[in-house]
Order: structure tokens, then C-alpha cells, then sequence
């Protein structure tokens, strides 16, 4: 228990689901993804553009290295994360925005402008967390920041 306390720390609570969300990609929804699902109903999203069938299932392993990227690289607090988690979420951010412009599902220009402020948010967070990122993340005393 008290090294999942200490993993904990390492970080911010909203880092921490951020860390969740890419494990739970790498480890449960792509690989359900990718082995599960018939490529005649496989949809990617890249830039807010959906992607289907044969196109998506080639991405997928895309979207597999990133979230696995991500996962290590919160879990270890690399260098090397700012500032490429910032500027892919924002590249979410926009994507959102264009998927809910775009998109027959989307809802328009209102979910395009709360989406993109949902995304926004934490790409700011992490762009403004450069100090967080380092080989040596020592648990903060402000880890409920």
C-alpha cells in the first residue's frame, strides 16, 4: 500500500487520471480494439476525421504506441513528456472540435466549443506542469495540484 501511495504522489490527481486513462488504453480498450472487433465496424479518429474499415485498422497500432508512450512516460515522469503530452492533447482538443463540426454524430458548433474547453484544459495543465517531468520525480508536497 505504501508504494501506491508513493506512486501517487509522484504526481498531480488530474496526472494521475491522465497515467489511468493510457493504461486502460494500452492495456484493455486497444488490445479489445484491435483483436476483437471486426474491421467491417473498426473507427478511428485522427484530427477529428473518422476513419473506417481497412484505413482505421491500420492506425489502430498508431494509437496503441502513443497510449503505451504515454502510460510509461507518466508512470516514470520522463523528460521527454513536455511537451508531447501537452501538444497532443491540444491536437485532441481541436480534433473534438473538428469531429463534433464535421461529423454526423457531432453536435455541432455548442459540443465543438465544450469539447475543445474540456481538452484544452488539461493540455494547459501539462504544458505548464515542464517542472513535473523530470527522470527523478520525487513525490511534491502539492500533489493535490
Amino acid at each position: 500500500m505504501d508504494l501506491l501511495i508513493k506512486e501517487w504522489k509522484k504526481r498531480p490527481w488530474w496526472m494521475n487520471l491522465m497515467w489511468f486513462f493510457a493504461i486502460y488504453m494500452t492495456f484493455i480498450y486497444l488490445p479489445y480494439d484491435i483483436f476483437t472487433k471486426e474491421v467491417a465496424i473498426a473507427e478511428e479518429v485522427w484530427f477529428g476525421i473518422v476513419f473506417k474499415g481497412w484505413w482505421a485498422r491500420l492506425t489502430e497500432p498508431l494509437h496503441w504506441i502513443i497510449y503505451g508512450l504515454g502510460a510509461y512516460g507518466f508512470w516514470k515522469m520522463r523528460s521527454w513528456m513536455h511537451p508531447w503530452a501537452a501538444l497532443y492533447v491540444f491536437q485532441v482538443a481541436i480534433a473534438m472540435a473538428v469531429f463534433n463540426l464535421n461529423d454526423p454524430r457531432g453536435m455541432g458548433l455548442l459540443g465543438a466549443s465544450i469539447t475543445f474547453v474540456v481538452f484544452a484544459i488539461p493540455a494547459i495543465a501539462l504544458w505548464r506542469a515542464r517542472e513535473r517531468f523530470n527522470e527523478s520525480a520525487e513525490p511534491s508536497s502539492d500533489s493535490a495540484n
